[in-house]
Parts: structure tokens; sequence; C-alpha cells
């Protein structure tokens, strides 16, 4: 008999078929009562298969008692319990690199696009603006000083793309990085006061939440730029809707939010923020290889015990 697959919502038409053809599926999302469910049917299921916005709680978890591999599209996956996963031995797998370089893409067209205005020049042009005025300067974004936080997959990716514009790069992490030659600076704070430009590219969850505090927010001072590609728990989002509005930055460009797909109306006025529907990983190439690996890992883990791309 195939395995058992609960799916927690769905991924997309071709890779829900792909995963129904592989496996026995259970799509979780169309029972009315999720728990009574569980309750009744959770010994039966040997893997789950889900999304970071998803992902599998601690009740989820603990409702599947045969429960060995989880497969996620993502690589957030602060929505999983991996320490209850870690206890009992079940593999977690997210879809790491494969949307790596469209991710730092993105980062850096936001960098480019808040410090030299692109969308707000967009609306400036459609509005009618440019037949009797002029466009303000802008700020150059070559040779400019560009701190990371988060000197993973993404972060490297990032820091390699600021090397195309001459950009000196340091960097915060847990700890330093070994086999770079970016500078490391174990203050996030004194990293936002020497940064021009501020790119976040950590994991979300409780260890991180508001690492961008107002205090990040006046160190990187009213000539810096913040970056947010990674999730919007990270930025303590209403001292950045303070900062934006005040001057105290010179702007941001934002992909993610801290209650999506709801975003601060304060927002929607100001010129000096670019404002994008978490799209980082929004690409057709990429989000085909995420589904790919999806299925690939749930296959890896019952062929061979192993998950290809392992969380944990």
């Amino acid at each position: 008999m195939k395995p058992c697959v609960l799916q927690t919502g769905p991924l997309s038409p071709k890779l829900d078929a792909e995963i129904a053809d592989a496996f026995q599926v259970h799509p979780l999302w169309k029972e009315a009562d999720a728990a009574a469910f569980l309750a009744a049917n959770g010994a039966e299921f040997d893997a789950v298969a889900t999304s970071a916005p998803v992902g599998a709680s601690t009740e989820l978890v603990a409702a599947l008692p045969s429960l060995k591999v989880i497969s996620c599209r993502g690589v957030g996956l602060e929505k999983i319990d991996l320490a209850a996963a870690r206890a009992r031995g079940i593999q977690v797998s997210g879809t790491f690199g494969v949307l790596t370089d469209c991710v730092a893409d993105l980062a850096f067209g936001l960098v480019i696009d808040v410090a030299r205005s692109l969308s707000a020049a967009d609306r400036f042009v459609r509005a009618g603006h440019w037949i009797k005025d002029k466009y303000p300067l802008t700020r150059r974004v070559s040779g400019k000083r560009l701190g990371i936080v988060g000197l993973g997959q993404i972060g490297r990716a990032i820091a390699k793309r600021a090397g195309g514009f001459d950009m000196e790069v340091r960097y915060t992490n847990r700890a330093p990085v070994e086999g770079v030659s970016y500078a490391y600076e174990q203050s996030l704070e004194a990293l936002a006061r020497w940064a021009d430009f501020l790119v976040v590219s950590v994991s979300g969850g409780p260890s991180t939440h508001h690492l961008i505090s107002s205090k990040v927010l006046e160190a990187l001072g009213p000539d810096g730029f913040l970056i947010n590609v990674s999730r919007g728990t990270v930025v303590d989002q209403q001292a950045l809707v303070a900062a934006l509005a005040a001057g105290t930055i010179a702007g941001a460009g934002l992909d993610v939010y801290a209650d999506e797909p709801r975003v601060p109306e304060a927002l929607f006025a100001l010129d000096n923020v670019v404002l994008l529907p978490h799209m980082a990983s929004g690409t057709v190439e990429t989000r085909r290889d995420m589904e790919d690996l999806v299925l690939a890992n749930l296959k890896s883990f019952f062929e061979t015990g192993k998950v290809l791309t392992p969380a944990i």
C-alpha cells in the first residue's frame, strides 16, 4: 500500500495531482471539523505535505502518532513545531536552495527601487506630473554600504549581487560565518549605524521577533534604507511606520508584513516605501522547482529513509 499523506492545504493543481498519484492523500482543509477528523483518523498518516504559511502546529503533530516526515513548500519553518518533530525523530524538509536566487534578486531590486524611487517615479509619470514638474533627485546605489542581517544562503546571494555594484558589505549573524570575506558586526545597532542599506534575511519565529526595533531604525538614520525579505514579524512594524512617516529613516522596501495580507494603511500614502505582496519566491521557475522538491523529499524519505533537504 502507498504511504498515507495528510495535506494541510492546496499547494498547486500540478503538485496536488502529483502527490495524489504517488501517495494516499487526504486533504485536511476540506474537513468541516479537522480536529474531530484527526482524533478519529490521525494514526493513519505517515507524512504531512504543507506550506510555510500553514506549517504543522504542535496540535497537528501531536494528533499524528505515526508521523515520520513533514515536507514543506518554503524555507520559513517557524509554523512547524520543530522541537516536537526533533523529539519524536520526525524528519522535516523545506525547499532550501531553489528559491535563493529569486529572493536575492528581489531584495536587490528593492534596494534599487527604494533608493532611485522607481515605483514612486512611475506613479509621478502616470499621474501626469512630469508635464509641469521635475522629479526630485534620488540616491545612488553603487559604491554604498550594505549591511545584511542574517548571512545564510539568501544573505550570501544578496552580498554577491552587491559586489556587482561595488558595495562594501558587512553582516551580523548568530555567529561569524566561516569562509566569507565580509566583515562581521556583532552588534545589530552598530551594523545599522554603519550601513546605507540594511537588508533583513533571517528566519522568522520567537528568536527574531521585532529584531529590527525602534533603536535599530534610529541607528540606521535619516539617510538609511531598510529592506525586508524575511518575515514581517522580524520588524517592529509600528516603529517602522512611525520612522518612515517622521523621516527617521530615508525609506524602506518591504515584501513581508506582520499580518499578511493586511498592510498598514498609513504606508499607502508614503512615497519613501515600496510595498510588495510577499512575492520574493514568486516566479514561475522557482515555484516549479519548489514544488518538485516537495514531492522529491517525500519520495526520497519513503525510498531511502531520508529527505533530500532536511531542516533538522
